[in-house]
């Protein structure tokens, strides 16, 4: 039983370093593990693996490419077993699931990272973005809405560029 459960470990440590190299098709420096978009996975003893993605927005267009991508990269890396990426609904993705590595890709990308926060999220903390062009806080939202439903326009009145935020949810 127990070398069964280290074959188990082993094949999780694998598949987890899989996902890594899964990027997000919008963002692609960020992986699908540090966005927070995989809570679980599963894996049998009759080779199949199953592997939970929540997605950010449930109307998300990157869905099925995110979705085709993880099994293909996990097939690549264990080519004997089944693989399902299973899009769940039932558990809620929220922006404090991103990776500290995450955050930072964000920042690297020129795209604001969302604030971590703690109850319920007001427009306060939606309009509060440092701008990850030059770190000011002084900055104004523009639109919540920017060119995916993840995003909101923002503008740094000290270095005068406008900028994307990664909306908190």
């Amino acid at each position: 039983m127990g070398e069964i459960k280290e074959e188990i470990s082993i094949i999780e440590s694998i598949i987890w370093g899989a996902l890594e190299e899964v990027m997000d098709p919008e963002i692609p420096m960020l992986s699908v593990v540090d966005l927070g978009i995989i809570p679980e996975i599963e894996v049998f003893d009759d080779a199949f693996i199953k592997i939970y993605m929540t997605p950010t927005f449930s109307g998300c267009p990157a869905i099925h490419v995110i979705q085709t991508d993880i099994r293909n990269k996990v097939l690549e890396k264990l080519p004997d077993f089944a693989v399902e990426v299973k899009v769940d609904f039932e558990r809620t993705w929220n922006s404090n699931l991103i990776s500290d590595k995450g955050r930072e890709a964000l920042k690297n990308f020129e795209l604001a990272p969302p604030k971590k926060y703690t109850g319920e999220l007001d427009m306060d903390t939606i309009a509060d973005a440092a701008c990850p062009i030059c770190g000011s806080h002084n900055t104004t939202m523009q639109s919540p809405f920017g060119p995916t439903l993840c995003r909101a326009i923002h503008y740094c009145n000290d270095c005068k560029q406008s900028f994307q935020q990664f909306k908190p949810l």
